[in-house]
């Protein structure tokens, strides 16, 4: 598997040269105020390829994932969905927001709807889909995160892994091309992690695009295609997780794996 992050269309891309990649990050700067977050980031993702970005915090991990639906705008640099580029606001920025796909830290469910109604929402609004239709698909997509029986529940009388299993299900039930996944178990406790990441380990599994931030080196193993380490704003290097666990090719990323990987 190539790792180039080369976004001339006279290179190779991870996606082969035939088609360009679906998600297409290049040279994208951001700064909040005088702190600058990310530092001409330039990266390819192919359609059914698992990404998973780690790094130390502060790295600007979580910024990278947030412009990528532009609930961040960048400073400078582009970046393109299935060959479309970002729109600034309006219906587009809805429908992008569709395609692209988001899991955040904290759930966001709706604590005011049900399970169901938090997932169906969605398709309704932006898809367009009736209320039967965005109903059985969203069962099914309950069914598929081991929440069937949770239709009707409310999200206060779930656990944390469950509530993320539910934002899971509702990312999903838009059909997004693309799963971005900001550090989605960060807020759970270390018993509910695991339910969580099998779930993102299946849909990896079954062929969905994702982009997933997150400290847990066993998912990286397990569930990338490829590795990405960031530090102070800047992609340091990219490849498969066998070769990054064994032989990082950058001190930093040497001295961030000596540390977390300790225990």
């Amino acid at each position: 598997m190539s790792t180039s992050m080369n976004s001339s269309t006279d290179s190779p891309t991870l996606s082969g040269p035939s088609r360009p990649p679906l998600v297409r990050i290049a040279g994208v700067s951001k700064s909040f105020g005088d702190n600058q977050v990310l530092r001409d980031v330039s990266l390819d993702v192919a359609a059914g390829e698992v990404v998973v970005v780690i790094g130390p915090s502060g790295s600007g991990k979580s910024t990278l994932c947030r412009c990528v639906n532009r609930l961040e705008t960048v400073d400078s640099g582009t970046i393109t969905i299935d060959g479309v580029p970002l729109p600034a606001e309006g219906r587009a920025l809805a429908q992008l927001r569709a395609d692209a796909g988001m899991v955040f830290q904290s759930f966001n469910l709706f604590a005011h709807l049900t399970v169901l109604s938090n997932v169906t929402l969605g398709p309704v609004k932006v898809r367009g889909l009736s209320r039967a239709q965005a109903a059985k698909r969203g069962r099914e997509l309950l069914d598929r995160v081991g929440l069937s029986d949770k239709a009707d529940a409310y999200p206060a009388e779930l656990s944390g892994g469950q509530q993320q299993r539910v934002a899971i299900a509702r990312a999903l039930a838009m059909d997004p091309k693309v799963l971005l996944c900001d550090e989605p178990t960060s807020a759970l406790d270390p018993e509910m992690i695991q339910e969580v990441l099998d779930v993102l380990a299946e849909l990896a599994a079954a062929g969905m695009t994702m982009l997933v931030v997150t400290h847990e080196m066993g998912f990286a193993r397990k569930a990338a295609d490829r590795v990405v380490f960031m530090d102070a704003g800047r992609i340091l290097e990219t490849s498969a997780p066998a070769e990054f666990f064994a032989a990082p090719r950058t001190d930093r990323a040497a001295d961030f794996l000596s540390k977390i990987l300790r225990h």
